[in-house]
């Protein structure tokens, strides 16, 4: 499954009870969003595209997916997404990384980091 070919990528599938409302949550973060039928859709952005699956029995408790975003700068993604809600300002950690979250309206994790500046 691991491979270093230029030409493998990953989609995370994230599940969803309402395609058209994660198709708007994920275009206010900033994503391109499309849709291929009606339980079936996509949002992308700066090189990521996510899955999103209409899903009947999903309970954000025990069903929910999450992704982890490696950005150059977690301070700069937190201020763009600052205006849509459950976004969580990023922390310094233990582990040298600068850390956010955000949690769509279906209980989908994106965890966001980025390297601490030197000296920090």
């Amino acid at each position: 499954m691991c491979s270093n070919h230029p030409d493998v990528r990953v989609s995370p599938i994230f599940p969803v009870t309402d395609l058209d409302r994660a198709l708007e949550h994920y275009a206010a973060l900033g994503c391109v969003v499309s849709r291929h039928d009606e339980g079936y859709g996509f949002a992308a952005m700066a090189g990521v595209e996510l899955h999103l699956v209409v899903t009947a029995d999903h309970d954000p408790l025990r069903t929910a997916a999450a992704a982890y975003l490696h950005v150059p700068d977690a301070d700069a993604l937190a201020a763009r997404w600052a205006g849509v809600p459950s976004t969580g300002a990023p922390v310094d950690t233990d582990y040298g990384l600068r850390e956010g979250a955000h949690v769509d309206p279906d209980g989908n994790l994106l965890r966001f980091g980025s390297p601490l500046a030197s000296g920090t």
